[in-house]
Formats: C-alpha cells, sequence, structure tokens
C-alpha cells in the first residue's frame, strides 16, 4: 500500500512539475505565481505546497536525486581507478540525461541560466553534491568501506576534486546551452576535464 502511494504521490508531483514548467517558459518564470500554477493544475496552493515549498523547486525537483546517482556510480567504479577519472564517468550520468531528451535538457537549462534565482538554487544544490561525491571517492580509498559524517580533514582533496568536477560540468553545460544544445554534452565534459588532467590521465579520462 504505501509503495502504491509512493508511486501516485511521484506522478502528481511530476505533473505538478511539468505544469509549472510549462508556465514559466510561455510567460515568464517572475511573473507566474504559485497560484498560477496551483489553477493551471487545477489544485489549491496548499496542495501545490505540499509537494514543493517553492517555485525554484518546482522546477529543479528532478535533480534532487541527481547527486545520489553520480555519487553511487562514483563509488563503484573500479578501486585502482584514479579518482579523476572515476569522477568523469560519474558523471555520464548527467550526460546520459541530456542524450535522452536534448530538447527538454535545454529548455531547463536556458531557463535556469536565465532566471537568478533558479541559477542561484541550482549552485546550491550542487553544492550539496560535493559531501556525496567527496564521501564516495572516501569509500574507494578505503577499499570500498562504507563512510558516514563529514569527509576527514586529511582527506580536504577529495573535497578540492569534488568541487573541481562539478565545476566542469557547469562550465561544459553552459557552453553546451550556448550551442544551443548542438555539442555532444559528453565531448564537452571530456575537454573540462582534460583541462584540469594530469598529461597521463587525459587519454584515460576520456575512455569509456
Amino acid at each position: 500500500m504505501r509503495k502504491t502511494r509512493d508511486i501516485a504521490r511521484a506522478a502528481v508531483r511530476a505533473q505538478l512539475a511539468q505544469v509549472a514548467f510549462e508556465l514559466f517558459r510561455r510567460d515568464g518564470f517572475d511573473r507566474v505565481t504559485i497560484n498560477d500554477v496551483a489553477g493551471a493544475a487545477g489544485v489549491s496552493r496548499n496542495t501545490f505546497l505540499r509537494y514543493f515549498e517553492t517555485k525554484e523547486d518546482a522546477v529543479l525537483a528532478a535533480f534532487d536525486a541527481r547527486g545520489e546517482r553520480v555519487a553511487e556510480t562514483v563509488r563503484a567504479r573500479p578501486p585502482e581507478e584514479e579518482d579523476w577519472t572515476a569522477l568523469r564517468r560519474g558523471l555520464d550520468i548527467v550526460a546520459e540525461e541530456y542524450r535522452r531528451d536534448p530538447a527538454g535538457a535545454l529548455a531547463t537549462a536556458l531557463l535556469i541560466r536565465q532566471t537568478p534565482s533558479l541559477h542561484a538554487r541550482n549552485l546550491e544544490k550542487q553544492c550539496g553534491w560535493r559531501p556525496l561525491l567527496a564521501g564516495a571517492l572516501a569509500e574507494r580509498r578505503h577499499s570500498g568501506s562504507v563512510r558516514s559524517g563529514p569527509v576527514r580533514s586529511g582527506e580536504l582533496d577529495l573535497l578540492v576534486r569534488a568541487a573541481a568536477a562539478l565545476d566542469c560540468l557547469d562550465i561544459a553545460v553552459d557552453h553546451w546551452t550556448a550551442a544551443d544544445g548542438r555539442p555532444d554534452i559528453g565531448d564537452l565534459l571530456d575537454a573540462a576535464f582534460a583541462a584540469l588532467a594530469p598529461p597521463a590521465l587525459t587519454q584515460a579520462t576520456a575512455a569509456p
């Protein structure tokens, strides 16, 4: 029964997010209110707020679990693989989402980058990915043992690498968006990572 409720809740959440996104694209994010979205979706304002705390969350809801999926992919990479390569391969999850629905991904990226509050909220969410990715790297460093709590002071380098990887993602997405989604996002990620990788790792990072 609980699983059925969870599925139904996820379906309503997705429908509300889609209605909100279409309104934001048509009328402009700042001009659309929560009441507008609720009315267009045929629900009350309170119902909308049970699913999303803000308008920004309605746009970025699909990103909530992305950091966890990237961290899981990094954690599952071969233990002998260099951290920078593991981070690049972890972001294949994001690249695949862009390839699966390039038109939708481009529309979302444009809306985020043209709306200061959305851009700021998106960066805030990505900052939350840093400890997830650093933790995944730490587990690989310690033979895959499960870790909890903050990264230790001696593992500051892992947070730096995680932050740098996310900066590479942002730059790749910026270039992809500016080019109307024509380049392959994976190629842009490869180029961004190669700019920071030691020469010996440049080829390995780009390899599947």
